[in-house]
């Protein structure tokens, strides 16, 4: 994954080179595994949740969505910031789909039945590092718990 991570932002500006889906899996799968982590409760409903999120939202298949799982969780603890994750997402993805990803991430805290504090603080951050408003971020965690 620090490959791929390297690879997603290390693409020279002068290109504008866009992120292929698979490159915009690994920043919110990253994103995702850094949630799963938060109330040291690694679940398998989490992890679970986090590949079907990612067929779903960037259309690569389940085996490449486990790969993608398999890598951030070897390299979780490597991960310095979101920062450069929810960079990346920014420049690449408009309101919607931040928010999608967003929901996501609330399916992933939901998955194994309730939400730790340390969850809910770090969803609101990254809500912000995604410049996500309030009202965004409480759409995003309706839409993911009446979708359970």
């Amino acid at each position: 994954m620090l490959d791929q991570l390297k690879k997603l932002f290390a693409a020279p500006e002068s290109e504008n080179q866009e992120p292929d889906n698979h490159q915009l899996a690994v920043a919110a799968t990253a994103l995702m595994v850094q949630l799963s982590r938060a109330d040291h409760n690694e679940d398998e409903r989490e992890l679970q949740t986090i590949v079907d999120c990612a067929v779903k939202a960037h259309q690569v298949t389940r085996d490449e969505a486990e790969a993608i799982l398999k890598d951030a969780l070897d390299h979780a603890d490597d991960a310095t910031s979101m920062y450069e994750f929810t960079g990346q997402i920014n420049e690449h993805l408009d309101q919607n789909a931040k928010q999608s990803l967003l929901e996501s991430i609330w399916r992933v805290a939901f998955a194994d039945g309730r939400i730790d504090k340390y969850e809910e603080h770090l969803i609101r951050r990254m809500a912000d590092l995604l410049h996500l408003n309030h009202r965004e971020y409480m759409q995003a965690r309706h839409r993911a718990e009446n979708s359970g």
